[in-house]
Formats: C-alpha cells, structure tokens, sequence
C-alpha cells in the first residue's frame, strides 16, 4: 500500500453502525403522523410535487381505492403516475392551469400505534377545484382514508406504507337544506 494511501485510509472516519431509534409515541407519534399527512397531501395536491412526496412513501407501498380497485402497487408506480399527472398541468398540456387541493375535515382523524412497527392514521377528507377567480375554490367530493404508517427504525421516520381510500361520493350539498 502507498504511504498516500495508508495516511488517506488512517484518516478515513470508522464507519459507524446505525443504531436503530425506537419508535415515538403517544403526542409525538401523533404529531409526526399530522406533519406527514400535511405533507403528503399538500404534495400531491396542491404543490403537485410528486419528488417531494417520494421520500414518504415505503418502497413497498400500495393503494388501494374503492372506486378504481388498486391504481398503485409500489411506491415507483405511484410516483410516476404522479408526475404524468403533473406534467399535464404544465403550459401546453392538456390539463394546463388545473388546481386542486384536499382539505383534511376538523376533527375526524385518530391516531394509533400499531405495536412497535407502525401507526394506522384514519380520516375524512373533502376534494376541491379551482373555477377562476370569479367562482373561486368549489368543493368536489369527499372520502375517508385509512393509512397505516411504518415506522423505520434506522431512518428515524415513519413512511406510508398502505393507502386505502374508501367511501368516495359527491359534494354534499351547501348550504345544506333545511327542514
């Protein structure tokens, strides 16, 4: 070995075994489960910045959705399924200026751990256009979603692993009628 060699080795730093961070629970399970659900979402809606959402998604992920069956069964499908739909919201594209967002209903979630491996996240949620400014944000639909969050030990994370998205239906009617 080359003295060059043997400084450059001799200085390298040891490698260091990841040591596994034990899952959080309790407040802080909850609140890192909300900020990924913030982020997800917002991600995949409103930013359309599927590179952004990525990193969240297990590499095993799937979804599962009541009205299409299964429309991804890893996270690389879903991803680029994501992309496709951005790109077509670019200038030129078939889909240019489209805006949606997804709105999380107050109060509907709940948050449990899943023995030391994981969460199961459960919520409603409400779809919406953008009209033009004349009409403005019109709420489309809504759903409930369960999602169960894997906890990754040498990450220090929790990725979504499972989306089941169930309980599609029409906007319900506002103001709603009276009696």
């Amino acid at each position: 070995m080359s003295a060059l060699a043997a400084i450059l080795l001799a200085q390298a730093a040891p490698a260091v075994a990841e040591v596994p961070l034990p899952m959080p629970v309790g407040e802080e399970m909850t609140a890192r489960i909300e900020a990924n659900d913030a982020k997800l979402f917002w991600g995949f809606f409103e930013a359309c910045d599927p590179e952004m959402v990525a990193p969240m998604l297990h590499p095993d992920f799937r979804m599962i959705h009541d009205l299409v069956g299964l429309p991804a069964s890893s996270a690389e499908k879903f991803i680029g399924q994501a992309r496709k739909n951005c790109d077509s919201r670019k200038p030129g594209q078939p889909n240019e200026g489209y805006k949606n967002r997804r709105l999380l209903v107050p109060g509907s979630r709940t948050i449990g751990k899943l023995g030391e491996w994981g969460a199961l996240e459960e919520a409603y949620h409400t779809f919406h256009e953008w009209r033009g400014e004349e009409i403005g944000w019109v709420q489309t639909g809504g759903a409930r979603y369960l999602h169960i969050w894997q906890w990754m030990p040498g990450e220090g994370r929790f990725r979504l692993l499972e989306s089941l998205s169930l309980d599609h239906g029409p906007a319900p009617r506002y103001p709603p009628a009276t009696e």
